[in-house]
């Protein structure tokens, strides 16, 4: 049995894994959504519809209110985690001590965006809320 075919497709797979694009993680994708971001990039009577797709992306819900105005509604939610170490030693001659401590901490967050358009695809009004728990 010849071995260099086998080597060769070996080395093909290895590269070829190499040039594959990790996807896009969720949390970069909604990252655009905060405080900030709704405040730089809405104005009412000047944004259209098209530029707060491009924006924010799809939102979560679309519904119309009791005049039929289109209400775009977006919601994302975030869940950060921390955790540290400490560690200390000390030595004299024959005697020892040795320290440690660690913590973990979790929060969330949850932004809430509600958007209304005219029958011209402008923004009318729209209204944001952030809680962190």
């Amino acid at each position: 049995m010849n071995i260099l075919p086998v080597i060769l497709g070996v080395a093909l797979c290895t590269s070829l894994v190499g040039c594959v694009t990790a996807p896009t993680p969720l949390s970069d994708r909604n990252s655009t959504l905060t405080q900030g971001n709704v405040q730089m990039n809405l104005a009412v009577g000047k944004t259209t519809k098209a530029e707060v797709l491009e924006t924010f992306g799809a939102p979560n819900i679309t519904t119309r209110d009791g005049a039929g105005r289109e209400v775009w509604t977006y919601q994302r939610a975030a869940q950060a985690t921390q955790s540290s170490s400490q560690e200390g030693y000390w030595t004299i001659i024959l005697a020892g001590q040795s320290k440690s401590a660690a913590g973990f901490e979790t929060s969330s967050r949850m932004i809430t965006l509600i958007i209304k358009f005219d029958g011209n695809d402008v923004v009318t009004d729209f209204r944001s809320r952030t809680s962190e728990f």
